[in-house]
């Protein structure tokens, strides 16, 4: 029995990708459109960047645009906030994020900074007891971490205990790999020698075992070193006009072959309410976003303009993966206790492949039921057609009768993947086939 299948939208927006929130959850507030002034020297955005976020900030985006429901939150948490005293660490703090991403049925893209640009969002206070540490005055883009060499030792003594204490836990999906510099975007890390920043950068891939990491484009020699270790993929935090895209360009070239492997992640140079008042070309931009495969996009939980609602859901359903089932085959009859030969052929319509290792299942369901999880490895399913054989063992004990079988990958407490196919949905999985079971 062969059956062909076409594409439909998935029911639901799928795990790891598409647009991000940003600081918030699903459904909750947006922050109200800014509008960028030259005469404010670049710092409209700085009171947004942290979490958790100050009360005076202006939380009315819900009246001024569109912001899609996302399956990533990302945050970004200050370094004195995870580490406020000295080897006492709020872990409380993470166990909160996790707690209301699971709540929001979202995952949790996290980065612990050293610093923003800020005074008041500096490195940790008991620091400045240990090394020397610039100030940061009010007003000033000072964006240069402490350049002792002990604070790369402190920095990355913090970011172990983090991943001693959450790697592995489900919801925690992505982390960034955090450099000097404002925001651990980076900025001067060449007061550090390359080995320093290699040591430092390898207490990711020593403590996140199970966690994806991200690294900066701003050092893609770093990002190619760690992959050495495992998948690492790339982020830049400015996706924006030519100028942007002329700096982007060679690093992303050096880069060019990561998303096989890696998580490629954007954020927006400033937001997309401000790219639609400088008339920038927002089809040239979402493109150039597909054609670097990106699976993530920070929009940065600011309102998107309503008349662009139909372009970010069309570029949401190309970013990342989209599994569609074409045709399955399988014979129409199998007797319990024996072996039933499955036949898939699966197409990625997106960007890239999925990076997490989560098992496709096939359900044999009727009379009795059988949940059977497959060898398949769809991290291997990069964009285009791919050819699966399965071999399933029927639980001997299984009464005969009419049986549906159905595909689906993740099931119990694992994210759950949609088929972007038209076959009949039964939660996460697609229905097949109906075939008879023998005694």
């Amino acid at each position: 029995m062969k059956k062909t299948y076409s594409y439909r939208k998935e029911k639901k927006q799928n795990p790891f990708v598409g647009l991000t929130s940003f600081q918030h959850f699903n459904n909750g507030e947006l922050y109200s459109d800014l509008v960028v002034l030259p005469e404010n020297n670049l710092t409209e955005t700085e009171h947004v960047e942290c979490y958790p976020i100050p009360d005076y900030v202006s939380q009315k985006g819900r009246a001024q645009g569109y912001y899609p429901d996302c399956s990533v939150a990302y945050f970004r948490v200050l370094w004195k906030e995870f580490e406020p005293e000295e080897e006492k660490y709020n872990y409380s703090l993470i166990e909160d994020l996790l707690k209301k991403a699971r709540e929001s049925s979202q995952s949790l893209m996290l980065r612990i900074m050293p610093h923003s640009t800020r005074e008041s969002d500096d490195v940790p206070q008991w620091l400045k007891y240990r090394i020397p540490c610039p100030s940061r005055p009010a007003g000033k883009r000072v964006k240069d971490s402490p350049r002792d060499k002990m604070f790369l030792f402190y920095f990355g003594r913090a970011i172990r205990a983090l991943g001693e204490a959450f790697d592995g836990d489900e919801t925690l999906s992505m982390l960034d790999v955090s450099l000097p510099g404002a925001w651990g975007e980076g900025c001067d890390i060449a007061y550090f020698e390359k080995d320093e920043l290699l040591d430092f950068a390898a207490i990711y891939t020593d403590v996140f075992k199970n966690t994806l990491l991200i690294g900066q484009i701003g050092a893609p020699w770093l990002v190619k070193a760690l992959g050495k270790s495992g998948s690492v993929g790339w982020r830049a935090d400015c996706i924006g006009p030519d100028h942007t895209y002329k700096m982007m360009l060679p690093l992303t070239e050096e880069l060019c072959e990561v998303w096989k492997s890696g998580h490629v992640s954007f954020e927006s140079y400033w937001w997309l309410g401000e790219w639609e008042r400088k008339g920038w070309d927002v089809d040239a931009l979402l493109k150039r976003m597909l054609d670097w495969h990106v699976s993530t996009f920070n929009a940065k939980s600011l309102p998107i303009p309503n008349r662009w609602r139909e372009k970010i859901d069309d570029f949401v359903s190309k970013m990342g993966y989209h599994f569609v089932i074409k045709e399955a085959s399988v014979q129409d009859s199998v007797s319990a206790g024996s072996s039933l030969k499955l036949s898939l052929t699966v197409e990625n319509r997106g960007v890239a492949p999925i990076y997490r290792k989560l098992p496709l299942y096939i359900k044999i369901k009727g009379e009795s039921e059988a949940l059977i999880k497959t060898e398949v490895d769809i991290t291997r399913w990069l964009p285009g057609e791919h050819e699966e054989g399965i071999e399933l063992q029927i639980p001997v004990d299984m009464a005969a009768g009419s049986y549906s079988i159905l595909a689906g990958i993740g099931a119990g407490a694992l994210p759950r993947v949609y088929f972007a196919t038209d076959a009949r949905q039964d939660e996460n999985f697609a229905e097949l086939f109906k075939i008879s079971v023998t005694e």
